[in-house]
C-alpha cells in the first residue's frame, strides 16, 4: 500500500471517530450476580443514565425499595467497583404508612405530609442537625423536588435499631427521612454520602428476584378477648 493511500485511510478513520458521539460509560452488571441483584444493577444503571450529570461519584448507587416491608433490608448499595449489592434497613415516613403496619402506601412531595418521596436524589456531605450527624439530599425528579426545603435527609434513629425491630417486628416511622440504625448509618456516611445517587421507589424485589406484593388489608385473625394483646407500637419519632 502506498504511503499516500495509508495516510488517506487514517484521516478518514479519524474523521469518522470525530463525528461519533461520546457516550457516558456505565459499568455492566457482573454475570455472576443472582436474579435480584441483576435487577438492582439494571435499575442503578438506568438512573445513572438519567441523573449522572453533576454527580461527584458514580461508584455506588443507592436503591431504596419501598415495595418491601420495613422489617426487610431494602436500602441496597449497588457497588459497581466491587460488583456486589449490600442491603440494609431503612425507615419510611409516617404519612406514607398511616396504619403503621410496616408497608409504605403513599409517596408525597408536599410540605408537612410527613411522607417519603419517590425519585432520584443526590447526596451531599454530612452536617450536624436535629438528629445529629445527617446527610442532606437534593431531589432530582418532580416527585421529590422539595426534598431540601422539606429537610428530607438521611439520619440515624433509635426506632431503626435491631432492638426495636426485635420488640415490634418492624421499624418506626420518620417524618419522611431515610432513617437508619446507628451502625448502618455510619456505612451510609462512608459509602453513599458525597455526591452519589440515591433512588427511591416502590419496586418490590424479593431476595430471589421475585416480585413482592403487600398482603391484602383488613384480614384480621379472630382472637379471643381473654388472649393477652401486644402493646401498641409507639408512634413516629
Amino acid at each position: 500500500m502506498k504511503r499516500r493511500d495509508l495516510l488517506k485511510g487514517t484521516l478518514a478513520a479519524g474523521a469518522a471517530l470525530a463525528v461519533t458521539p461520546v457516550r457516558a460509560q456505565v459499568p455492566a452488571a457482573p454475570i455472576a450476580l443472582n436474579p435480584r441483584d441483576r435487577r438492582l444493577f439494571a435499575i442503578a444503571q438506568e438512573q445513572l443514565a438519567r441523573h449522572g450529570a453533576g454527580l461527584w461519584a458514580r461508584d455506588v448507587v443507592g436503591v431504596a425499595d419501598f415495595g418491601l416491608r420495613s422489617s426487610d433490608p431494602r436500602l441496597h448499595y449497588v457497588d459497581f467497583e466491587r460488583g456486589v449489592v449490600d442491603s440494609y434497613r431503612v425507615a419510611h415516613g409516617m404519612g406514607s404508612d398511616p396504619e403503621h403496619d410496616g408497608w409504605l402506601n403513599f409517596f408525597s412531595n408536599v410540605h408537612e405530609s410527613w411522607c417519603t418521596s419517590k425519585g432520584a436524589y443526590m447526596t451531599f456531605g454530612w452536617y450536624t442537625g436535629k438528629y445529629g450527624t445527617s446527610i442532606r439530599l437534593e431531589g432530582r425528579d418532580p416527585t421529590n423536588s422539595n426534598a431540601l426545603d422539606r429537610a428530607i435527609v438521611m439520619h440515624r434513629a433509635g426506632y431503626c435499631e435491631p432492638s426495636h425491630l426485635a420488640q415490634y417486628g418492624k421499624l418506626g416511622r420518620s417524618n419522611g427521612c431515610f432513617a437508619m440504625s446507628d451502625e448502618d448509618f455510619k456505612l451510609a456516611l462512608l459509602r453513599l454520602a458525597g455526591g452519589r445517587l440515591l433512588y427511591a421507589d416502590k419496586i418490590g424485589i424479593g431476595p430471589n428476584g421475585e416480585q413482592v406484593t403487600e398482603p391484602p388489608k383488613g384480614l384480621q385473625l379472630l382472637i379471643p378477648e381473654s388472649t393477652p394483646q401486644p402493646p401498641l407500637v409507639p408512634g413516629a419519632f
